[in-house]
């Protein structure tokens, strides 16, 4: 009897420690909502660095543009973005635009080389294309060093963003996108130039690192931002 009754108890405090775990977690997420949505729209302008094996990629002026709660784009003039459908994520306002979801705290980790908080965020809308995303978390100044997302159809890319200037906004400096290039299928119609002159062999692709690099010059902030920035051209 003694034994069952220790058992219960045991149980009773792991579940009531999970559960305070997961609460907290949920605060944290929400304290990040609340800064991040102190920002309505911003353009900004930057430059877009791409970084993918065999592939010629200049490095390109580009145009970005947000607006709540979840329109987002970068435009060049000419050339292409290398970066699968998932990859709007690289905006963090879109990361925790879900409002029902499920926080979990999985502990600490070192980004940068500061120890950050790291909660694992799951949609509760099942039809979400994201399975999960993990975020690394300045807890302090209330900034996501951080993510790792999983989804259903663009494998898993990872987000890491250096604070400077924008940091009252909770915006980065730079944000550095990478990805596995087996995920990425290019959009139709378009065509690369590869550095050997040659398009290689699919698999050459496969199992590669991509990396996309996107350093901002300038925001200008809840000034408004026109709908039809958002249409295609």
């Amino acid at each position: 009897m003694k034994i069952r009754y220790r058992l219960l108890v045991t149980v009773v405090l792991i579940a009531s420690s999970w559960v305070a775990s997961a609460q907290d977690a949920t605060a944290l997420i929400l304290k990040l909502k609340a800064k991040l949505e102190k920002v309505n729209d911003y353009s900004a302008t930057g430059r877009l660095r791409t970084d993918v094996a065999f592939l010629k990629v200049p490095v390109a002026k580009v145009n970005v543009y947000f607006k709540k709660p979840n329109r987002f784009r970068i435009s060049k003039e000419k050339g292409i973005s290398i970066l699968p459908k998932g990859g709007v994520s690289v905006n963090m306002q879109n990361v925790l635009n879900d409002k029902n979801f499920v926080a979990l705290d999985a502990g600490t980790a070192t980004v940068q080389g500061q120890t950050v908080k790291v909660v694992k965020v799951l949609p509760a809308d099942n039809n979400s294309d994201v399975v999960l995303t993990t975020l690394y978390i300045d807890e302090t100044n209330l900034l996501i060093k951080k993510s790792t997302t999983t989804t259903k159809e663009n494998g898993t890319y990872d987000v890491e963003l250096f604070y400077g200037k924008w940091i009252a906004y909770a915006l980065p400096d730079k944000t550095v996108f990478s990805f596995n290039t087996k995920d990425y299928k290019l959009p139709k119609g378009v065509t690369l130039e590869f550095d050997d002159g040659e398009k290689p062999n699919a698999n050459k692709l496969k199992n590669k690192k991509g990396y996309v690099e996107l350093t901002y010059d300038n925001y200008i902030i809840n000034k408004g931002v026109p709908e039809s920035f958002f249409t295609s051209k």
